[in-house]
């Protein structure tokens, strides 16, 4: 399929394991995130992301992983009763400021590393995650036990699906599936001194550094376009 030419920049950045920049939307959080495949996740790009962006780095997956891996998101874990408790169910976060439910699930480390907080030890939880995620068969849960333990220091996102919720875990991962990519993206939110970048800013940003900036309407009309492409096709 063709692509626009700023969604096509940004899957070629991701396909080569480079970062890009992507803005959500004026109507929901408004904030841009750096997004990066998890295979390319050496440890100069944890670097990056903490030292450049700021904000909170996080690994989406989707839904059929999560599934296979039987990863809860974090609100239901809190309120179910065998594994909560009252406090957790009252703070559990069920709803955004912008009306979506979060897509948090638990932090892992991979057993390889020490602390699990370095940009070495994060690195390397990120890739073997994107290794996983790319070999989505049955046994993938038995290997998610053996290899990775929580709580740790990469928080995993679950995507909700691109028609339930736009945000940058499932905008992240329409770029992987659009790109041909397991389901396994880096996000880290871009921040300023006192706020989250505006989308000028973020702009800015990544025409400096060499990266590629698409909007989240972009990504979503591309991936509407490639499917009536695909329900016409005989």
């Amino acid at each position: 399929m063709t692509f626009a030419p700023r969604v096509k920049n940004a899957l070629d950045a991701i396909g080569s394991g480079r970062p890009i920049v992507v803005f959500d939307s004026e109507g929901r959080e408004g904030e841009s995130d750096i997004v990066v495949h998890a295979s390319a996740a050496t440890p100069a790009i944890i670097e990056l992301l903490r030292r450049d962006a700021g904000g909170l780095i996080c690994l989406a997956t989707d839904s059929k992983v999560a599934k296979k891996l039987q990863l809860p998101f974090l609100a239901d874990l809190y309120a179910t009763p065998a594994h909560g408790s009252k406090v957790l169910e009252k703070i559990a976060y069920r709803l955004a400021p912008y009306g979506d439910k979060p897509s948090f699930s638990v932090a892992i480390n991979h057993r390889g590393t020490f602390t699990g907080i370095s940009d070495k030890d994060r690195s390397l939880t990120a890739t073997e995650f994107a290794k996983l995620a790319s070999h989505a068969s049955n046994g993938i849960r038995e290997k998610f036990m053996r290899d990775f333990k929580s709580p740790g220091h990469l928080h995993l996102l679950i995507g909700r699906g691109i028609e339930n919720r736009k945000g940058h875990t499932e905008l992240a991962l329409e770029i992987a599936r659009l790109a041909n990519m397991p389901p396994a993206m880096l996000v880290c939110e871009l921040l300023s001194s006192v706020r989250p970048m505006t989308k000028r800013q973020a702009k800015a940003y990544a025409k400096k550094q060499g990266f590629a900036f698409v909007e989240g309407k972009d990504i979503i009309g591309a991936g509407a376009r490639n499917a009536a492409k695909k329900g016409k096709a005989p």
